[in-house]
């Protein structure tokens, strides 16, 4: 008993601050989404394995693609009880908008996990892999082939300009309003090609309708349990091994208002280490199959500044920048 007494102790340390009242977890999009979905599974994970003493109170505010959000955060320099759970909109949306507001803004605490994008096509279609489906579009000539992607000058639409530029391809892009309608649109073959997150499109392609092409990330999913009956998610090439020379991921990260202490850092650093290493959240990330990457410290920040910077490049050359002629 004195023993794992003394692990405990060893294994808990006691923390130099924490929160005196409830903490608000600002998400910057709406309800239902991947990033509110993230958010509340963290809320879920925190009061069920007791945490943290006080409450975790989730608010949306996805005003102006998430920029009322960050501008919230933003504007809390100093206040430690307020988080905010991030998405490549990160970048995106000042560069879009021209709001004002960089990630420098705040403190970066944790990056969580990496959301994964796929390239899908319609399974009664004849492309057995992306090598023969890029060879299909540049057959068939400019805009012939339609996109299917969530919101213009976002993800989507990036990860199609950096396709049409490593392949020499030109799509037809057609923005909608979610995931889920994006992959009822490739069912229907309303549009040829998608690039959506693998759980936006899973129920259609474990039930054969949709095929699964290339992975945009540098190395396969690790998941390896069956998806659909011949496949898993380790299954699906990455667009490299697949002709695609190009990869795209996007941050599911949590950061804090600028002006924070080191010992109020450390607390939600603390916490979210926690929070990753729980069996919901491992559940959570193979059913969703993400790149279950999480780092804290300078490695995040470095990675912060090297996103920002290739974000700028692709959003640039798509003439997506805030003024562009384009």
């Amino acid at each position: 008993m004195v023993a794992a007494t003394a692990l405990a102790a060893v294994s808990t340390p006691v923390l130099a601050w924490e929160p005196v009242k409830p903490v608000e977890f600002v998400v910057p999009a709406g309800t239902g989404g991947g990033a509110d979905q993230m958010a509340r599974l963290i809320q879920g994970i925190v009061v069920k394995h007791k945490l943290m003493k006080e409450p975790l109170v989730v608010v949306n505010k996805s005003g102006g693609a998430g920029a009322e959000g960050f501008l919230s955060v933003k504007e809390a320099k100093g206040d430690p009880h307020k988080i905010i759970i991030s998405l490549s909109n990160l970048f995106t949306t000042p560069m879009a908008t021209g709001v004002p507001f960089n990630w420098k803004d705040m403190s970066p605490v944790a990056m969580m996990a990496l959301d994964q994008f796929v390239l899908w096509t319609n399974a009664g279609e004849p492309y057995k892999n992306a090598g023969e489906y890029i060879a299909a579009v540049k057959a068939g000539g400019p805009n012939k082939f339609k996109m299917g992607g969530t919101g213009s000058k976002q993800e989507d639409q990036i990860i199609t300009v950096a396709i049409e530029k490593a392949t020499g391809t030109k799509f037809i892009y057609v923005p909608f309003k979610g995931g889920g309608e994006v992959a009822v649109q490739l069912v229907g073959n309303h549009v040829n090609s998608t690039v959506n997150n693998p759980i936006e499109a899973v129920a259609q392609w474990r039930a054969g309708s949709l095929r699964a092409l290339c992975v945009f990330d540098a190395e396969r999913m690790p998941f390896k349990a069956k998806v659909t009956d011949t496949q898993s998610w380790n299954d699906i090439p990455t667009c490299k091994e697949a002709g695609i020379p190009t990869d795209y991921t996007m941050l599911r990260g949590i950061f804090m208002p600028a002006g924070v202490t080191p010992e109020q850092r450390a607390f939600y650093v603390d916490l979210l280490t926690k929070i990753a290493a729980t069996p919901e959240w491992k559940e959570y990330m193979e059913k969703g199959a993400f790149n279950p990457k999480f780092m804290t410290g300078e490695a995040f920040t470095k990675w912060l500044g090297e996103a920002e910077a290739a974000h700028r490049t692709l959003m640039t050359e798509a003439g997506f920048m805030a003024g562009s002629s384009k």
